[in-house]
């Protein structure tokens, strides 16, 4: 008895030998022309599609967000500066260049904020150096420069990372600085020397590119691990150079 043929679907190219029984032909009847492995591969095709298009859509956004930046007509953060570092070497805007750069302001007497986000700076430095090694510079700029000397910011700074950078100068050297990045601080008036006092200052670590642009203000609503996924991102977008040295 010849063999029973199943109808070949109108988009095979290959023809197809006759079934050999009737459990055969309602075998290929029943599984059409895609087999399950084929469909696997279908799945794992569309998931990749997906995680591609909603890649490609956060780093558009990202994109849009380091470009609004830099937008005309909007305050550039930002910019020339001359201070001294933690021991005291002269420090500009310069020595940020090549590396991206996480800008945050605060002082050395702050009793709770500044050691809380000085604290999460030192996790985020972790974390984006063990996926980006040498492509940041941490900086810590204080809003203080009367009492935080050279020497009081290095012994400040050693007990949160070793890899912190921090800044002071005279009153006008900060004061311009903080103007720059738009940063508000105040101190009270009519202090006398040797008197405790707080500084009230804005909250914000200020992400800045290798070319000394701003990308973005990470503000204390992002935990550590936020943090570092949005610098990462940038890096990762970034398409110049970074220094790593």
């Amino acid at each position: 008895m010849g063999g029973i043929h199943v109808a070949r679907r109108a988009f095979s190219k290959t023809a197809m030998r006759p079934a050999r029984s009737v459990e055969e032909a309602k075998s290929r009847y029943r599984s059409g022309p895609f087999s399950w492995k084929a469909g696997l591969i279908f799945l794992g095709s569309g998931a990749s599609l997906i995680f591609y298009f909603r890649y490609e859509k956060a780093r558009m956004e990202r994109a849009r967000i380091a470009e609004a930046a830099k937008g005309v007509g909007r305050p550039k953060v930002g910019g020339p500066f001359t201070l001294v570092d933690h021991d005291g070497k002269p420090y500009t805007e310069e020595n940020l260049k090549g590396k991206y750069s996480l800008v945050y302001f605060g002082f050395t007497h702050c009793p709770d904020i500044c050691p809380e986000e000085l604290d999460k700076m030192a996790s985020m430095i972790d974390l984006v150096e063990a996926k980006q090694p040498g492509t940041m510079v941490p900086v810590f700029i204080t809003c203080d420069p009367a009492r935080d000397t050279p020497a009081v910011v290095k012994e400040y700074l050693a007990e949160f990372h070793k890899g912190l950078v921090g800044l002071t100068g005279t009153w006008d050297q900060v004061k311009d600085v903080c103007k720059k990045y738009r940063v508000y601080f105040s101190t009270p008036q009519g202090v006398k020397p040797g008197q405790d006092y707080l500084v009230d200052h804005s909250i914000y670590f200020y992400l800045m590119d290798p070319e000394g642009d701003f990308v973005e203000a990470i503000g204390r609503q992002h935990s550590p691990t936020d943090a570092a996924r949005i610098i990462l991102d940038h890096i990762g977008d970034y398409r110049g150079k970074i220094d790593r040295a």
